[in-house]
């Protein structure tokens, strides 16, 4: 499916949501604006009540509107109007689940919802997540914590095995956990959200998980952890027809991630037109490590400025065998790498110390031994890297490419090799690579020569230009095949 029909298939899906029906008024079913009052039980039974009447728009005006869960039903909108605030209430005893998974605003199987306007959805989620990490703590929520964070504390808005959603113009304010996540959705629209969750750890900005025919555009993230992310949480499923187009991201993780988790796959995703900025790990990580696959991927026209990282593509096997990579396509992006840590001073950084002395790393391309990711086109590209590598936290040189570990199990990163010994891309167990019209360029000398091929089966770079003080070479092949340049 090409992006045309992605965008049809939404949109139609879109159209489905009752046409003429009725706006009813918040305070009609006794909901407070006072930002006191807990409006749970009157908020959901107003949902419950359009619905049962064939659907409508619940609208809010101006005003604090405190409420735990609320459940969206079938053929109902909820419009926050400029200046309407859902504020989730601190007591993490006011939140239910859907899929074993809490949130502020959740579905269940619902079709044709929404959540628009220009409001803001709040989830207190400083607040939220130390009272459940209290109660978690004295055993009253039976949760694990993981590094002192419990590992299920509710998220802002999630929906779940829903058709038909849309999720556009609000403001997403302050999760406790991931912010935005749809799981198992079919033909839904994500446009000009704003999302600010800063306030903690694990606030991944957008996470689409086992999700089809859908589109994330023209939202502006800004997260702690991965910015816009797809996940696939079962092999009996996978985010298939997906674009992502005209956002800009910016994060303490990566920006837009694919995995983890990636137990089943990722096809046809398209994305086209985004920017990055001031991320502390990866602009684009496309990652298969549970089993799954990622197949037929585009990114075109994504800049990528102050950034760490701006390609990570790896396959590896952390939970299952069988992870594969092919068909994936990166063409006109433009990216600056700097020196120093992109996200530094922002509330919940990267981890300062990660790894730490090292070396800017490079991009990389990273299959397995035996299994190769495949058919890699890069077109049109342009990565401005510092250079000035030190050599003495080097851990391996070209003429130990052997001692670079495998690390099929572990969590994938870019940096999760510590260095490596090319400063612009390291490509090992690869096959079918094209470079056409790649530009590098190193401000200072570095040590390393710009590319590394290990193990690759055919290979081709043609324009490729590398610039760098004091050049130590452009291309180091090491039990490689068919390589043309």
């Amino acid at each position: 499916m090409n992006i045309r029909n992605i965008l049809i298939s939404t949109l139609v899906g879109l159209i489905a949501l009752p046409l003429g029906a009725a706006d009813y008024m918040a305070t009609s079913f006794g909901i407070k604006s006072n930002g006191t009052t807990l409006n749970t039980t009157s908020i959901q039974k107003a949902i419950d009540f359009i619905s049962e009447k064939g659907g409508g728009v619940l609208k809010f005006k101006v005003g604090r509107y405190l409420t735990g869960s609320i459940v969206l039903k079938d053929n109902v909108t909820i419009d926050l109007g400029e200046g309407a605030v859902l504020v989730g209430s601190p007591n993490p005893y006011d939140y239910l689940r859907v899929n074993g998974v809490a949130g502020l605003i959740l579905s269940d199987g619902a079709s044709n919802i929404g959540i628009t306007g220009l409001g803001v959805v709040d989830g207190q989620g400083l607040q939220v997540a130390m009272a459940y990490i209290e109660q978690a703590t004295h055993g009253y929520i039976d949760d694990e914590l993981r590094n002192g964070r419990g590992a299920h504390r509710p998220r802002g808005i999630y929906l779940f095995n829903s058709k038909n959603a849309a999720i556009c113009g609000i403001n997403v304010n302050n999760a406790p956990d991931w912010t935005i996540s749809c799981e198992r959705c079919d033909s839904l629209m994500i446009d000009k959200v704003t999302v600010n969750s800063r306030i903690y750890w694990n606030n991944d900005g957008i996470d689409i998980i086992d999700c089809t025919n859908s589109t994330i555009q023209n939202c502006f993230v800004d997260a702690s952890d991965d910015g816009i992310c797809l996940k696939s949480h079962s092999k009996d499923h996978m985010c298939e027809n997906i674009l992502i187009k005209g956002n800009t991201v910016t994060s303490s993780a990566s920006a837009i991630k694919f995995g983890t988790v990636s137990r089943g796959g990722f096809r046809n995703v398209r994305i086209i037109d985004n920017t990055v900025f001031d991320t502390f790990r990866s602009a684009i990580a496309i990652e298969a490590v549970d089993g799954g696959f990622a197949e037929d991927i585009l990114v075109d026209s994504l800049k990528s400025l102050n950034t760490a990282n701006p390609i990570y593509l790896v396959v590896g096997d952390r939970a299952a065998s069988g992870s594969w990579m092919k068909g994936v396509t990166i063409r006109n992006l433009y990216a600056e790498v700097p020196a120093t840590k992109p996200d530094l001073g922002r509330p919940f950084e990267g981890p300062t110390l990660e790894d730490e002395p090292r070396n800017v790393c490079p991009c990389g391309i990273v299959g397995l031994e035996g299994n190769r990711i495949k058919d890699v086109t890069l077109e049109n590209v342009e990565i401005k890297f510092p250079g000035g590598a030190d050599p003495e936290y080097a851990m391996v040189g070209t003429k130990q490419l052997d001692m670079v570990p495998e690390m099929p199990k572990a969590y994938p990163e870019f940096s999760q090799f510590k260095e490596l010994p090319s400063w612009g891309f390291f490509i090992r167990h690869a096959e079918g690579i094209v470079f056409r019209n790649v530009k590098l360029s190193a401000e200072r000398p570095d040590y390393r020569p710009a590319i590394v091929l290990h193990d690759v089966d055919g290979a081709e770079f043609k324009g490729l230009k590398v610039s760098a003080p004091k050049s130590k070479g452009t291309i180091y092949q090491y039990k490689s095949r068919n390589i043309r340049k």
